[in-house]
């Protein structure tokens, strides 16, 4: 690349700082604009990386030729310095494109899916890792094992998660993918379920190597030349499959073999299914068993997904990005599975008002298999107000026990005088603003 200095637009976003971060660590000047400080452009500031909160063209370097504009598409089009760097002819591109040139001429091993692909991606990543063999890694959430969403290694392994918002994965060409779920999603997108899942079809037929599906879904051989393996949390039919044992461990039946009592660092059925699909690309790329079954144990977890924030005896306290109705189903299954005998308390933000009409009946089902809900306003990202959708429309529908509608300004105050046992926040919107006050909240309480 011949360019000397690369500006983001949006820099803060968690796929946007994995790639800020690579290029930083490559020597070249690395800036950028993003919304609202958080942890994550203070992390990128004390790396040296210069961001502003003010969409202001004076920040954006002067020197059109050696600039290279990179953007999320969750940017307004009108923006300024968007609007300023088009019309002054930099070279602009999206996030995703940059990570298909990164990847590109390498060993991508990739992760798709509507969700599951953070956890497995980050497992993946640690996998890799852990055995010695190691990538490069650009992934959507901040892995515990390593305290960031990039990983640099000398090898040319790189591990991307591979987003469809915006079809974004369809600039990468994995030699290994394995695709998670195809459910309806960004429907202000792709308009219908059939879009959908015919690019993750297109996707599939991307890959040169092998695409490792979960069981059930319509991926087969007509549509890639990629060999086509299944993998399954508990259905011996699949190529890759994990048996249930006592405890949250289990057998991990492969087409080599049985790999035997294996269990995952954190907690929960649904992080078994994730485990089995990234064991599912190591076996493929070569990894030996027994590297793969200790590196397992030792995944933490990745920040936000069943993120335990609280375990004492009277108190668990989990926070979860689960932001979809099947997530929401499979975080609250998983959760309840853990810990069965403790009154469960949700905190949902929703995220979208798109989102929000698409799915109200299903996040009110998804929602109810919680002994009491507390449900926030919702959080609009890039979007603007849709006359009648509120979040009355999924809590009107909430058959829980118990339920509350609350203002986001509200929570804590609520939250003050409430006896939880267990506590779930979940959302993708700005809730995570919160999981440290109660945490800190709780552990007094408990003390």
């Amino acid at each position: 690349m011949e360019y000397r200095h690369i500006y983001f637009i949006g820099i803060g976003g968690i796929g946007m700082s994995a790639i800020a971060r690579y290029y930083n660590a490559k020597g070249y000047k690395v800036s950028g604009y993003d919304k609202t400080p958080s942890p994550l452009t203070l992390a990128l500031e004390e790396e040296g990386i210069d961001v502003h909160y003010e969409d202001n063209i004076a920040y954006v370097p002067q020197d059109i030729e050696s600039t290279l504009v990179v953007y999320t598409p969750a940017i307004p089009k009108d923006m300024g310095e968007l609007v300023h760097v088009q019309e002054k002819g930099y070279r602009v591109i999206k996030r995703s494109k940059m990570l298909g040139e990164i990847s590109r001429g390498q060993r991508c091993m990739a992760v798709a899916g509507t969700h599951g692909k953070t956890t497995t991606s980050t497992l993946v990543s640690h996998l890799f890792m852990a055995s010695g063999e190691g990538c490069s890694a650009f992934l959507g959430g901040i892995s515990k094992n390593y305290n960031s969403n990039l990983l640099i290694s000398g090898n040319d392994v790189v591990v991307a998660e591979a987003d469809e918002f915006d079809r974004s994965f369809l600039q990468l060409f994995p030699e290994i993918a394995v695709i998670t779920s195809m459910d309806a999603d960004h429907l202000d997108i792709y308009g219908d379920e059939a879009h959908i899942v015919e690019a993750f079809k297109t996707f599939a037929s991307q890959v040169s190597g092998t695409v490792i599906a979960r069981h059930g879904l319509d991926i087969t051989s007509k549509d890639t030349a990629a060999k086509v393996m299944t993998y399954s949390f508990g259905d011996s039919e699949a190529d890759f499959w994990a048996e249930p044992l006592e405890r949250g461990h289990f057998n991990l039946h492969w087409p080599g073999g049985v790999i035997e009592d294996c269990v995952v660092g954190i907690p929960g059925w649904v992080n078994v299914e994730n485990a089995t699909a990234a064991a599912a690309i190591a076996l493929t790329y070569g990894l030996e068993p027994a590297a793969v079954k200790e590196a397992l144990a030792s995944f933490a977890g990745v920040k936000r997904r069943f993120d335990m924030q609280v375990k004492t005896e009277k108190c668990i306290y989990i926070d979860d990005y689960a932001h979809h109705p099947r997530e929401i189903s499979a975080a609250l299954s998983s959760i309840r599975e853990s810990y069965p005998d403790m009154k469960m308390t949700a905190v949902f933000q929703p995220h979208l008002y798109t989102r929000t009409r698409d799915f109200a009946p299903e996040f009110a089902q998804a929602l109810s298999a919680a002994d009491k809900l507390i449900l926030l306003d919702i959080y609009p990202a890039r979007e603007e107000p849709i006359p009648g959708v509120t979040s009355e429309i999924i809590f009107n529908d909430v058959t829980a026990p118990e339920k509350v509608l609350l203002k986001r300004a509200e929570l804590m105050d609520y939250l003050k005088d409430e006896p939880v046992e267990l506590l779930v926040t979940l959302g993708a919107g700005d809730i995570d603003r919160f999981v440290e006050q109660i945490g800190e909240m709780l552990k007094e309480r408990h003390e």
